[in-house]
């Protein structure tokens, strides 16, 4: 297969592209490069993919989602089969300073790409939603099947935006479109504004650490492999009309077009505490906490109902957090150059 994978330098873009050549997939990446966190971690991701790329089966552009004349020869040139579609302007407490940026990436951009969709055959497109869709939402756990109307950013609002347009793709072009709400993603090669590396930083230099809400609120933190087993099987399952879906009793998962959408998470929600203890005994030093209010656009607790994605593809996430915090620490030490 030939694979289109945006946001090819991030972080769960980085392990995909590695996935998928693993495999035999010929696979071309793009990625603007921006400056919203290092660019040499960037970089050096893409180093990494080509170290393991021994039958040199990727290829990186750089290139933003956002310019449509780009995207529209790309597309018209290179006769992709798929595509993953990973990047935007991530992070939900950037988007109250710079509001347009997610605009401009996560809602103009991804029109681009569902356009480069429709007019070239693509056969699925596989897209990352967020977990923060459930915004104001308190049900636990947070169920594909329940209305996400009241998100808490622009971010979160801005991936909402992005399941209807594709669902509007889905029906009037027949496009296969599937949605990955995604929930915490962490392991190595994260992001440096994300809290692992945050946190590891701060106590590896006898810093103090902000912790938000007291340290009370849970996160279903997923381990990068869980994640990226997900969207592999994701893309190997195009999405399929649902013939017994009822408009007037309607379902908010699925369609009568090929449309979905799955939460992709551990489904085991841990406290915030816990999550820095489990730094603190692989780093094997204490944390100083400085413990904050709840901020502003944070939902309280995530917990992903991933029975669907199950039963569909045959998700299975199997990496626990305190062997998922190891690894990470790994590479941690290794890349950054910290033995504690």
């Amino acid at each position: 297969m030939k694979v289109l994978v945006t946001g090819a330098a991030g972080f769960i873009g980085m392990h995909t592209v590695l996935r998928l050549i693993e495999r035999g997939d010929e696979v071309t990446g793009i990625d603007n490069l921006n400056d919203y966190y290092s660019v040499q971690l960037k970089h050096d991701r893409l180093t990494k993919i080509r170290d393991t790329d021994a039958d040199n089966l990727f290829h990186f552009i750089e290139m933003d989602i956002a310019d449509r004349a780009a995207m529209e020869t790309l597309f018209a040139e290179s006769g992709f089969d798929q595509v993953i579609n990973l990047a935007a302007q991530a992070g939900v407490r950037y988007s109250l300073d710079n509001p347009l940026a997610y605009i401009d990436s996560n809602v103009t951009g991804f029109a681009h790409i569902l356009e480069g969709c429709r007019h070239n055959k693509i056969k699925h497109l596989v897209y990352a939603s967020s977990s923060s869709v459930y915004g104001a939402n308190r049900s636990m756990p947070f169920s594909v099947h329940d209305n996400v109307d009241h998100p808490l950013s622009l971010y979160a609002a801005s991936k909402k935006s992005n399941e209807l347009m594709a669902h509007t793709y889905s029906h009037l072009y027949d496009l296969p479109t599937t949605g990955l709400r995604f929930f915490t993603v962490y392991g190595p090669w994260g992001r440096p504004d994300m809290s692992p590396i945050k946190f590891a930083q701060a106590i590896s230099a006898g810093k103090p650490i902000d912790v938000y809400n007291y340290g009370k609120h849970k996160r279903d933190f997923t381990y990068i492999d869980d994640i990226v087993s997900g969207i592999i099987c994701t893309l190997d399952h195009p999405a399929a009309g649902n013939d017994s879906w009822d408009g007037e009793n309607p379902d908010p998962s699925t369609s009568l077009a090929p449309w979905r959408v799955y939460n992709i998470g551990n489904q085991q929600p841990v406290e915030l505490l816990d999550y820095i203890s489990a730094i603190e005994t692989s780093l094997g030093r204490k944390a100083e906490m400085n413990l904050l209010p709840l901020q502003p656009g944070d939902v309280v607790d995530t917990f992903a109902d991933v029975e669907s994605l199950t039963r569909d593809v045959g998700y299975r996430p199997s990496v626990p957090v305190k062997e998922g915090i190891e690894q990470f620490i790994r590479w941690y030490r290794e890349y950054y150059g910290d033995t504690c």
